[in-house]
């Protein structure tokens, strides 16, 4: 069977970015799970496996419109310090979890300012990256019922958002459509 719209799919894969440093990788005998056309993996990724079956095993290199967006300068933005811990020593770096109106985002501390500001960097970790999966597909086949049930309770909670979902647009410090890549909301 061919990937498809609307198939599981499960894939085996190691991560790694342009310098070559691995991100992220599938637990052995753990596989990453997903519906395609959900929203669930990356728009690139998800183009470069359609039509691919069982067993299929390549590298497959995807670019940032393709991912998480290009960095957008927009999404730099100063707060004041007493926004964050007191107790805690700030410094460029660091990333933190905040609380949107639709749910968890990462926000990555750019630079500690002398008049009491931080400049926080809202796009996503991954944006402006170049990302290469070595990936393995070892499954293919229709979703359960309560895989497809999950992904629809999964969107209408808020999850699921990002660029192919119903819920485009609606999610992350950056709303509109043409950016959606970047708003850095998924669900794992």
């Amino acid at each position: 069977m061919n990937i498809a719209k609307d198939l599981f799919v499960s894939i085996d894969y190691n991560l790694t970015i342009d310098d070559g440093v691995e991100i992220d990788k599938s637990a052995e005998g753990e596989p990453l799970g997903f519906i395609i056309g959900s929203g669930q993996i990356i728009p690139g990724l998800e183009d470069a496996l359609i039509g691919k079956e069982v067993g299929y095993a390549d590298t497959i290199v995807v670019t940032p419109e393709d991912a998480y967006g290009e960095v957008n300068d927009e999404l730099f933005q100063e707060v004041p310090k007493e926004q964050f811990p007191s107790d805690m020593e700030i410094e460029p770096g660091m990333n933190f979890e905040a609380q949107g109106p639709q749910g968890p985002f990462m926000i990555t501390i750019k630079e500690v300012n002398d008049n009491d500001t931080i400049t926080v960097d809202l796009n996503h970790p991954m944006a402006g990256k170049v990302l290469t999966f070595d990936v393995k597909v070892v499954e293919v086949r229709e979703p359960t019922a309560e895989e497809t049930a999950n992904l629809t309770a999964s969107q209408e909670s808020g999850c699921g958002c990002g660029c192919g979902s119903e819920a485009e647009g609606e999610c992350g410090p950056n709303k509109d459509e043409a950016n959606c890549n970047s708003s850095g909301c998924s669900c794992s």
